[in-house]
């Protein structure tokens, strides 16, 4: 995902989409599609982050990083569950401690959205 995105970053910038590309009936829903999985994931996440500080640098990770952040949410969920432990503990067990890597993704996910607006 990051080759790709790093590939079309290169060939046209991230707010320079063509007017009749922006406007297309599929483009549109295809951005639809795309944000409501996020915020269905998001939902998730919402529940098993207990502070919001974390609740909210995963939104910025999420909305800016896309299916990059929702795949590091989900693999660091994975590596914490030991071997004897049900996926029951990944999908309901709450975190209680401050998530650095959320914090991470969100200030890179605004920082490259911000600095792609300005390319």
């Amino acid at each position: 995902m990051l080759c790709v995105t790093s590939w079309a970053s290169l060939h046209c910038p991230l707010f320079g989409v063509p007017r009749n590309v922006a406007t297309h009936p599929w483009f549109i829903a295809t951005l639809f599609d795309a944000y409501w999985g996020f915020v269905t994931f998001l939902v998730w996440v919402l529940y098993k982050e207990t502070k919001w500080v974390s609740k909210l640098a995963w939104i910025f990770a999420v909305l800016s990083l896309g299916n990059v952040a929702m795949s590091v949410y989900c693999l660091t969920e994975l590596f914490k569950i030991k071997t004897n432990q049900s996926l029951e503990v990944i999908l309901l067990e709450k975190r209680d401690k401050l998530s650095l890597i959320g914090i991470i993704l969100a200030v890179l996910g605004v920082g490259v959205t911000v600095y792609a607006a300005y390319l």
